[in-house]
């Protein structure tokens, strides 16, 4: 009986501690935004990225001084580097339905669960990201109709961190961006992953 006894006490501790550490391994939202936000940090500092405010950045004609490694943080929580603002047309903006050409570069700045950060592009597909740019009166929505974004993600909502940088620049702009979570695609924020983006040309289809 005390062997019986002993054995059942030895299985229940070893449950107890198997679920102390099950626990542990399970961060909840607030650790995973600590992690977002260090490596948004640490992305910053490695790459010797000088950031303005979105004030400063106003008051510069709405430009990012390159030879500087500017970012402006947008009042979004997104981080933008605008390397060509695109047309010198100031009329040629981003318009509600146009179609949206982009060729670009995505970058996780966290580990998956395989241990490496992902990385998918389109600069080397024959055919460009497309998606349809929509307005309401109350925000600003993207669907994607092709491209290597649907394929990857099997999504068709466009990062709202994308949507954001548009109103700044003009037809074949190119923009680099620091995108959180909540303003990527469903699978960042699920996950509480950022991003970094190189979006090498934004062409408007009016």
């Amino acid at each position: 009986m005390r062997k019986i006894t002993s054995l059942f006490l030895a299985l229940c501790t070893v449950a107890t501690l198997y679920g102390l550490c099950a626990c542990d391994n399970t961060k909840t939202y607030a650790e995973m935004r600590e992690d977002e936000d260090r490596a948004i940090a640490a992305f910053l500092k490695d790459s010797a990225i000088q950031v303005i405010t979105q004030k400063e950045f106003l008051a510069n004609d709405s430009v990012t001084d390159l030879s500087k490694n500017e970012y402006v943080q947008l009042a979004s929580g997104v981080y933008m580097q605008i390397v060509d603002k695109g047309s010198a047309n100031p009329a040629d903006t981003i318009r509600p339905n146009d179609i949206v050409l982009v060729r670009f570069e995505e970058q996780a700045l966290l580990e998956n669960s395989y241990g490496s950060k992902s990385y998918i592009s389109n600069l080397n597909y024959p055919d460009v990201d497309e998606f349809k740019y929509a307005v309401t009166s109350t925000s600003i929505a993207g669907t994607f109709t092709k491209g290597v974004m649907v394929q990857y993600y099997s999504d068709t909502t466009v990062p709202a961190g994308w949507l954001v940088a548009l109103s700044y620049v003009r037809n074949n702009a190119h923009v680099r961006l620091i995108i959180p979570s909540k303003l990527g695609h469903n699978y960042a924020m699920q996950n509480v992953y950022p991003y970094y983006y190189d979006l090498h040309k934004i062409k408007f289809w009016k």
